[in-house]
């Protein structure tokens, strides 16, 4: 299995240990090929707010440095551990400008099939915010969020090691399990709606999404009958409401 972790802390300490002690528990029963991607090491520059990727493709973007090296790791990798430490409530700048380049992939999502892990380490709060983000995020494009975990930072010595190695064990074994199996999963009411919702616009509004309108095009996603992204069974309930929400935004655009 390979597994990419994306560190977005800007020094190696504990985001670093804490994504360490996953690849040992995960080692303990199956062979891991273990990648780090730290952004720090990166020629990474901030998104300029063009919406060219939008708009006309990914290829498209202005910004010549390494965040589609970044990219082409991810779609290789089996596995991908986002992990950032909290920073003023939030993930780190660095983790921001990496996932802001990947704004595209919210309309064209293309990670099906592969897992994530999503790893947040604090000193004192935050943990919960940063950890919701980043499973929103990934999420969308298309990973499976195999699990959560946050970790607090250890004030007095032993204080929270065994509590936090817990975390890190139960984390670990989780994202192992998803990677061993095949079966995706079933896309919740809220994954179905986001689909409908999305083809809707694309397919209405194809001279301001041209780059959307071609992808999904080319995925099958635009045919009446594709119900989500991958070919899984959905919900009836889930497809009929998805359904009245893509008409209803038709008539949205329409107006």
């Amino acid at each position: 299995m390979k597994v990419l972790v994306i560190m977005g802390s800007p020094r190696k300490g504990n985001t670093y240990r804490a994504a360490e002690r996953i690849r040992e528990i995960m080692q303990e029963k199956v062979p891991v090929e273990w990648e780090y991607i730290v952004l720090r090491d990166l020629h990474l520059e901030q998104c300029r707010g063009c919406a060219s990727c939008i708009v006309k493709g990914e290829e498209f973007c202005p910004i010549k440095d390494d965040v589609s090296a970044v990219t082409r790791k991810m779609h290789d990798a089996d596995g991908v551990i986002f992990a950032s430490p909290v920073y003023a409530l939030q993930v780190t700048g660095l983790m921001k400008v990496f996932i802001d380049r990947h704004s595209y992939i919210l309309h064209r999502p293309r990670f099906f099939g592969k897992k994530a892990l999503i790893l947040a380490t604090a000193g004192a709060v935050g943990i919960h915010d940063v950890l919701k983000y980043l499973d929103s995020v990934v999420h969308m494009w298309g990973f499976e969020v195999a699990g959560k975990v946050g970790t607090l930072e250890e004030f007095i010595p032993g204080s929270r090691n065994l509590e936090n190695d817990q975390k890190l064990r139960v984390a670990a074994e989780a994202f192992s399990a998803a990677l061993m199996r095949e079966s995706p999963p079933r896309p919740g009411f809220m994954d179905v709606l986001i689909f409908h919702g999305l083809r809707a616009t694309f397919d209405e509004l194809v001279e301001t999404f041209p780059a959307d309108y071609a992808y999904w095009t080319e995925k099958g996603w635009m045919g009446e009958k594709a119900r989500y992204f991958v070919d899984v069974p959905v919900n009836p309930v889930y497809h009929a409401v998805g359904s009245i929400v893509e008409w209803y935004n038709r008539r949205q655009t329409w107006k």
